[in-house]
């Protein structure tokens, strides 16, 4: 089985339990769905679902007609190959002495991260990229001893029209 990477938008009805619907779905199928993000979209009364999902083109093709199925699912459309795709961390980390606080602060500029907080024994920074950035700015800081992290999970919009 020759399994992809797919991001899929969905526009859903906002209300109670179509989160739940969905995942159970995917539930029901084996699928397991690697990422999910839901927020409001551009239409009133709508909101849009941005699910990652690892499958072979015959499972994504069943996991398409079955979100279809939903009644509480507007619109489905796969858009792995022509997405904007970001995720968003939040990282914590130890700051043992001054000099390491500097390389920090450095590392936070080279890739664009925010500074949120800082104390005398940590900081806090955000930032915004594709998954392999965000891996990679976190194993430079791993070796500062990192206290906590947060990451949303992959969003996506597609390019264009």
């Amino acid at each position: 089985m020759d399994e992809k990477y797919h991001v899929i938008s969905t526009l859903v009805e906002d209300k109670p339990g179509v989160l739940q619907k969905v995942a159970g779905m995917f539930n029901r199928r084996g699928f397991n769905i690697d990422g999910i993000t839901v927020g409001s979209s551009e239409v009133e009364g709508l909101s849009r679902m941005v699910i990652t999902v690892h499958a072979d083109e015959k499972g994504l093709e069943q996991v398409m007609k079955q979100l279809n199925k939903l009644i509480d699912v507007i619109k489905i459309k796969d858009i792995t190959e022509k997405a904007v795709k970001r995720e968003l961390c939040l990282v914590k980390v130890s700051i043992p002495n001054a000099e390491a606080r500097a390389e920090i602060m450095q590392y936070s500029n080279i890739f664009r991260a925010h500074i949120l907080d800082v104390t005398e024994e940590t900081l806090m920074m955000e930032l915004t990229g594709d998954k392999n950035k965000i891996n990679a700015f976190i194993s430079l800081l791993e070796g500062y001893g990192i206290k906590r992290i947060a990451r949303t999970g992959l969003t996506a919009m597609s390019r264009g029209v």
